[in-house]
């Protein structure tokens, strides 16, 4: 139960990362108030956690060529349908959506491996301390 949390909130903060990323280098055509960032964090990771695995089973029988970019299109479908939801955050044009979705997706990649080891060498740290 506790692994399922922390590894909870490591997705969710990777998101946070690559909203954050996004964010910064797109400037004013990816933009999110405080709350829309918050929210937006939170349904992005629950949209990719449910939509992830139906865009794996259709490419495996649709689409094979799409299996390798799945994260991409779940991160994509993530952004579309939070963008939609969310009023607090807007992303204006194609080639800002499409930069976006590379970017979230390579912003929680990048976290979402970055995260775990920080975290472990903080536990080693204090447990070598006691």
């Amino acid at each position: 139960m506790v692994r399922t949390l922390i590894s909870a909130a490591i997705y969710i903060l990777a998101h946070a990362v690559g909203l954050l990323v996004a964010s910064l280098v797109l400037g004013d055509s990816f933009t999110f108030t405080a709350k829309g960032f918050i929210v937006a964090t939170l349904l992005l990771s629950l949209i990719e956690i449910v939509v992830g695995p139906l865009i794996t089973r259709m490419s495996e029988k649709n689409i094979p060529a799409l299996k390798g970019g799945v994260a991409l299109v779940t991160t994509f479908v993530g952004l579309l349908i939070t963008n939609a939801i969310v009023g607090g955050m807007q992303i204006q044009g194609i080639s800002t959506w499409l930069i976006a979705t590379l970017l979230v997706w390579i912003g929680a990649l990048i976290a979402g491996i970055v995260l775990p080891m920080i975290m472990a060498k903080k536990t080693v740290e204090a447990h070598r301390q006691k």
